[in-house]
C-alpha cells in the first residue's frame, strides 16, 4: 500500500494529461508549450536549487557508475542484437532500439518518481547520474549512428557540443555543479524564485507526458515495442540491481536510486533520436507509450524489491 501510495498521484497525474489531451481540453499547442517549459525552466531551476542547497553532500563512487552504465551495456547490447534479426531493421535501426531500451524517461518520471521514494538520501546520487546520463547516452548514440557518416571526428565532437550547450538542463547541471563546487548558494529573492519554479517541475512534466501520449500509436508495431519495453523494464533495472547490490558495495540508497532510475520507461529521447534520423519512428514511440503503461505495474514491484513499499 506505501508504493501504490507513492506512484498513484505519480502516474495519476499522466493520466490526468491524457485525459485532458484526448478530451481537448489540452490542444496539441498547448501540451507543447507545457513540454518546453518543463525543459527549459522548471527542471533546470529545480536541479539548480537542489544541487546548490547547503546540507546536500555524497561522494560517488566508481562502482556506482559500472552499476548503472553496466546494465544499461546490457540492455542496449540486447535490443540492438535482437533489432538485427527483424527484417527492415537496418544498421541505424537497431542502434536505436538498443537506445530505446537503455535510455530512461528521466525527467518527466524518474525525477519525481525517485524523489518520492528516497527523498533527500536520493538526491545527490539521482542528479550526479542525471548530470552524466544525458551526455554519455546521447553522445554514444549519436556517434554510433554516424560511425559510417563521411564527416570528420572533430566536426561531429562539435556538433555533439553544440547540442549540448542548447540543452537547458545539461547547462542547470553545470551551473549547480559549479555552485555546489565552489560552494554558493542561492538566498532571498533568487532562491525564491527558482523554489517556485522547481516546485512545478513535478506536476508539470507528468501532465506534459500524459498529453504527450496522445500522439503515440503502439499498435503501429507492438512485438518490436513491446520487446523494447521488457528490455528497458525488466533487463536494464535487474542487471543494474545485480551490479548494485550483489558485484559492488556503495549505500543502499545509491543502489536503489541507480536500480529505480533503470526501472523508468523508455525516455523520448529516443524518439526525438528516431525522428532526427528517420528511423523506426514508429517502433519508438510505440515504445515509449507501451513501457510507459506498464510502468506502473513495475516499478511497483520494483519499490517492493528495493524495500521502499
Amino acid at each position: 500500500m506505501n508504493a501504490l501510495t507513492l506512484i498513484a498521484p505519480i502516474f495519476g497525474l499522466v493520466l490526468i494529461g491524457w485525459a485532458a489531451a484526448v478530451s481537448g481540453l489540452l490542444s496539441d499547442r498547448v501540451s507543447d508549450g507545457l513540454s518546453e517549459y518543463v525543459f527549459a525552466i522548471a527542471v533546470p531551476a529545480l536541479i539548480v536549487g537542489t544541487l546548490s542547497r547547503p546540507g546536500l553532500s555524497g561522494e560517488i563512487a566508481w562502482s556506482y557508475w559500472i552499476s548503472y552504465f553496466g546494465g544499461a551495456a546490457i540492455a542496449w547490447a540486447c535490443g540492438s542484437l535482437i533489432a538485427t534479426r527483424r527484417a527492415g531493421v537496418d544498421r541505424r535501426g537497431a542502434i536505436l532500439h538498443g537506445f530505446a531500451a537503455s535510455q530512461s524517461n528521466t525527467i518527466f518520471i524518474g525525477v519525481p518518481t525517485i524523489l518520492q521514494a528516497y527523498g533527500e538520501e536520493g538526491a545527490f546520487p539521482l542528479f550526479m547520474l542525471l548530470a552524466v546520463h544525458l551526455p554519455l547516452m546521447m553522445g554514444a548514440a549519436t556517434f554510433l549512428i554516424e560511425a559510417d557518416a563521411d564527416k570528420p571526428l572533430i566536426e561531429r565532437l562539435r556538433g555533439l557540443g553544440l547540442v549540448l550547450l542548447r540543452n537547458a538542463i545539461f547547462l542547470a547541471l553545470m551551473l549547480g555543479l559549479a555552485m555546489r563546487l565552489s560552494g554558493v548558494s542561492l538566498g532571498g529573492t533568487p532562491k525564491a524564485i527558482v523554489d517556485a519554479l522547481g516546485s512545478t517541475a513535478s506536476t508539470c512534466a507528468l501532465i506534459a507526458l500524459g498529453a504527450g501520449l496522445k500522439r503515440y500509436r503502439v499498435l503501429h508495431d507492438l512485438p518490436g515495442a513491446l520487446t523494447i519495453s521488457a528490455l528497458k523494464l525488466g533487463v536494464h533495472p535487474l542487471a543494474v540491481y545485480l551490479l548494485a547490490f550483489h558485484v559492488f558495495s556503495m549505500p543502499r540508497a545509491y543502489a536503489g536510486v541507480a536500480t529505480l532510475f533503470a526501472a523508468m520507461p523508455v525516455g523520448i529521447n529516443s524518439y526525438l533520436l528516431a525522428a532526427r534520423y528517420r528511423t523506426e519512428v514508429g517502433v519508438v514511440a510505440a515504445a515509449i507509450l507501451a513501457s510507459t503503461l506498464l510502468a506502473i505495474l513495475t516499478t511497483l514491484g520494483w519499490l517492493f524489491v528495493l524495500g521502499r513499499a
